[in-house]
C-alpha cells in the first residue's frame, strides 16, 4: 500500500564588629555559667533551629518539577452506556456547553489501558472523531459502521498504535443538510464552533486524565467530518497537533452562511490551508475511484503553506463510502501515533 507523502577596605565599623565577635568567642570558651549538659543542649537546640530555618541552597534554588499529566478537574459528567464493543463500552452524555450555550450529545470510548491499575497515574492522548453527513443524534464512529475502537485496541496489542481516548461529538442540531453548522459559529446560529473547540475539550479535561499541550491531541473525520477535522486543527493549533481528514470537500458551504461572506471565508478549510498560520500536521486521503475527488483533494493539499504540512494518500479503488473509510482506519491510527505523543506519567 502506498505510504503517505526540530581587596575591600576595612572600616571602623567592621573592625568593631570583629572585636565584638572575638570577645563573644572568648566568653563562650570560658563557659556560659550553666552546666556543660545544659550548654550542650542549648547549643544543639539552637543548631537544629538554625538548620530548620535555613534550608540548603540547593533545595531552595531547585525549580519545581514540571508535570505532564492533567488530572480530571470535575465536575464529573453523567456518562451512560450507549453500547458494548469487543474493546469495551462506548458511553454517552449530553453536554450543555457553558461557553457556547449549545447542548448536544458526546460519545466517549476509553481504551482498556485507561482503567488498568498500572496506568492509574498516566495521562492519555485524545482523538476526537467527526462523522460524515449531518451527524445529528447518531455517529458512524459509534454504531459499528466504523469500528475504530476495536481496531485501535488490536493495534495497541501489536504495539502499532497509541491507546487513544476517543471523543465523538454531534456536529449538527438538525437533520436538514441545508442547515449544516459547518462546525462553526455562523452568525445568528447556535455556536457549534465554540462548542466543539472549547466546551468539548473542557469536558474531556474535566473528566479524564490527559496530557499538557497540543502534542497529544488529534482529530479525524470522514466526508463532511473531514472538513471539521481540518478546519478545527488549523484554527486551534494551540490545542491540536495533528489531523486526518478522510475524503473531504474542504468547503464551508452551508446555506446558513448567506450574507456572511467574511465569516464564511474565515471558517473555510479551503481558505485556511493557504494562510500558513497553523503549525499542524495533516494526512489527507482521497478515494482513487473518483477522479473528481482525487483532483479536489490534491489541489487542496498543494495549497498548504508552512508551517502547516499535509501528506496525501490515495486509496486504490476507494469510493466515497463508509465501507472504504473503514479500510483507512488502521493506516490513519498508525499515522496519528507517529505524529502524536502517547501515554505518559509524571514518574
Amino acid at each position: 500500500m502506498q505510504q503517505p507523502q526540530s581587596q575591600p577596605i576595612r572600616t571602623r565599623a567592621v573592625l568593631a564588629g570583629i572585636t565584638a565577635l572575638a570577645l563573644s568567642t572568648a566568653l563562650t570558651a570560658c563557659g556560659s555559667g550553666g552546666t556543660p549538659a545544659a550548654d550542650a543542649k542549648a547549643g544543639g537546640s539552637a543548631g537544629a533551629s538554625a538548620a530548620a530555618a535555613a534550608p540548603s541552597a540547593a533545595a531552595s534554588s531547585a525549580p519545581p518539577k514540571e508535570t505532564k499529566v492533567v488530572m480530571p478537574t470535575g465536575p464529573a459528567a453523567d456518562l451512560k452506556k450507549s453500547r458494548d464493543t469487543k474493546a469495551g463500552p462506548i458511553m454517552m452524555t449530553t453536554l450543555a456547553g457553558p461557553k457556547s450555550g449549545v447542548s448536544a450529545n458526546v460519545w466517549v470510548w476509553l481504551p482498556p489501558q485507561y482503567n488498568d491499575p498500572k496506568y492509574a497515574r498516566f495521562g492519555f492522548p485524545v482523538l476526537t472523531l467527526y462523522a460524515g453527513g449531518q451527524s445529528n443524534g447518531y455517529n458512524t464512529w459509534t454504531d459499528n459502521q466504523l469500528p475504530i475502537q476495536e481496531i485501535d485496541a488490536q493495534l495497541v496489542q501489536e504495539q502499532k498504535a497509541h491507546p487513544f481516548i476517543m471523543i465523538m461529538p454531534v456536529q449538527n442540531l438538525t437533520a436538514d443538510e441545508h442547515r449544516s453548522l459547518d462546525c462553526s459559529d455562523i452568525p445568528g446560529q447556535p455556536k457549534m464552533g465554540t462548542w466543539l473547540s472549547q466546551d468539548v475539550p473542557d469536558f474531556v479535561r474535566a473528566n479524564f486524565r490527559t496530557l499538557k499541550g497540543p502534542a497529544s491531541w488529534g482529530l479525524m473525520g470522514a466526508s463532511s467530518g473531514a472538513d471539521c477535522s481540518a478546519k478545527l486543527a488549523m484554527q486551534h493549533p494551540d490545542l491540536y497537533r495533528a489531523a486526518v481528514p478522510i475524503d473531504g470537500g474542504f468547503k464551508a458551504d452551508s446555506l446558513l452562511w448567506k450574507g456572511h461572506k467574511a465569516e464564511q471565508d474565515a471558517n473555510s478549510p479551503d481558505k485556511l490551508i493557504s494562510t500558513g498560520k497553523a503549525d499542524v500536521r495533516m494526512l489527507a486521503t482521497a478515494g482513487g475511484a473518483s477522479a473528481y475527488e482525487v483532483n479536489l483533494v490534491k489541489e487542496w493539499v498543494a495549497k498548504a503553506v508552512p508551517p502547516t504540512t499535509v501528506e496525501y494518500y490515495e486509496q486504490p479503488g476507494g469510493k466515497h463510502k463508509t465501507v472504504d473509510f473503514d479500510k483507512l482506519i488502521p493506516m490513519s491510527l498508525q499515522w496519528l501515533t507517529k505524529n502524536l505523543a502517547g501515554p505518559e506519567s509524571d514518574g
